[in-house]
């Protein structure tokens, strides 16, 4: 079997998913996918046209990387990164043409050539069964929500982006990779003693991005007005036991970083409880002043929605980097665990500062996620590893309630706030250029009855 087709883009054709049917025969054994488009660039905008692959039960795969060639190979035992191996069912096939980006000016013409072969093909090895890891209990576990290899757009496989997650003395790391499941595959075997690996998915949609933790079923991340919403989507991920993050809110949009930003009106954050506020590095090209004030406001609004950071590696970054990372108070060294404490804010985000908030009302007390009754209240931060000239500030309602320079690497303050002072606090650490160094989830105030 071999079949061609061949089409012409405009910018009419920005933001859509155009089907290509073709027959895999009885008996065939490997399949090749080969998209090419030209041209790659207009005016210094890239054209980013991605292939995602169905067969006639389902999701097969999804290649989101840039480049004005895709070639995909699938067999029962092998695949290119990014698509799933297994036997190739009989029957109609549905090459996705996913058009991320088309730049006015000049037409975007695309060829796509399918083929199959039937020459035999050696059976798959075992999967590899899980390691005896050892269990560890309730404490603090830090490590990374957001990362992709070569399944998407990564230069790095999930065994390099591992040994950078040891080198950094990360508890955790979770696959993202854009729109695909394959990081996924004998996932329980890479955890480790020293090391858990978590599962998810970054859905890359045309209008917004979004995390889907602790999922390793494709969720389809493709809205279709009248047929399928943002909203909706959510609801999979939490019917799947997972946990949906918006991601990287106010990142730049098109043509720069297509879809980065969240333009999703009714989830704005809507049923959303985590969103990332950190991405990478502070001062770099996420506007993640711009995602932590977004925060505020939302917790202004009476909301309880606890936020996350994430490193979007794509590959190795220096040792020296100021990454944000998640510090998250777990009942145990587990994804379930994890999840349900991030879900509850009982973390703080940091890129190499400890941060620790906990507060006092009447006799009930708390850490980070938890809620404080009406009345009179002392809140106590308690941090180290922090550098010399660094400021501490508590937070509340959004509004600076305290500023100190931190005298030394590791100490303690404490602050009373009066009834009805504040409905939330956080605290944070920045650095003397005003670079966020840590942050808190909220301590929470009981609302009048």
């Amino acid at each position: 079997m071999h079949t061609t087709f061949e089409g012409v883009l405009t910018e009419r054709d920005w933001k859509r998913h155009i089907s290509h049917l073709f027959e895999v025969p009885a008996g065939a054994t490997r399949l090749f996918v080969q998209l090419r488009f030209d041209p790659s660039v207009v005016d210094g905008i890239d054209n980013m046209l991605c292939l995602s692959l169905f067969d006639p039960t389902g999701f097969r795969g999804a290649g989101h990387r840039g480049g004005a060639q895709h070639h995909v190979v699938i067999d029962v035992a092998n695949a290119t990164p990014g698509y799933l191996p297994g036997p190739l069912q009989a029957g109609v096939w549905d090459a996705v043409i996913d058009t991320h980006m088309v730049a006015p000016g000049m037409p975007c013409r695309y060829t796509l050539d399918i083929w199959t072969t039937d020459e035999p093909v050696a059976e798959p090895a075992p999967s590899p069964a899980p390691p005896s890891v050892k269990a560890l209990g309730r404490g603090w576990y830090r490590g990374d929500l957001h990362a992709h290899t070569i399944h998407s757009d990564g230069e790095w496989d999930v065994l390099d982006l591992l040994a950078a997650a040891r080198a950094r003395s990360l508890d955790f790391v979770t696959l993202t990779d854009h729109n695909t499941i394959s990081q996924l595959r004998n996932i329980d075997a890479l955890t480790t003693d020293d090391l858990l690996v978590m599962s998810g998915m970054e859905l890359t949609t045309f209008w917004g991005h979004a995390l889907s933790l602790g999922t390793r079923r494709w969720i389809d991340w493709r809205i279709r007005p009248g047929e399928r919403s943002m909203l909706q989507i959510a609801a999979d991920i939490e019917k799947e036991g997972g946990l949906f993050v918006i991601a990287h809110p106010l990142a730049p949009g098109d043509p720069s970083c297509t879809g980065c930003d969240w333009r999703y009106v009714e989830m704005m954050p809507g049923t959303a409880r985590v969103v990332e506020v950190w991405n990478g590095v502070w001062n770099g090209d996420s506007n993640n002043e711009a995602a932590l004030a977004l925060w505020y406001e939302w917790l202004n609004w009476g909301l309880r929605i606890a936020a996350t950071a994430g490193t979007d590696s794509h590959g190795p970054a220096p040792l020296e980097a100021r990454l944000g990372f998640n510090v998250v108070y777990a009942a145990r060294r587990e994804e379930g665990a994890i999840l349900r404490a991030i879900a509850h804010g009982r973390l703080y985000l940091s890129s190499g500062p400890a941060l620790e908030l906990t507060g006092i009302g009447g006799n009930t007390s708390v850490m980070m996620g938890g809620v404080l009754p009406r009345g009179t209240a002392t809140l106590h931060a308690r941090w180290r590893d922090v550098p010399i000239g660094a400021h501490l500030r508590l937070i509340a309602n959004g509004m600076q309630f305290s500023e100190e320079d931190v005298a030394a690497p590791a100490g303690e303050r404490t602050w009373s706030l009066d009834e009805g002072a504040a409905q939330w606090c956080v605290a944070e650490i920045r650095a003397a250029d005003g670079e966020l160094l840590a942050v808190t989830n909220p301590i929470y105030f009981a609302p009048e009855e």
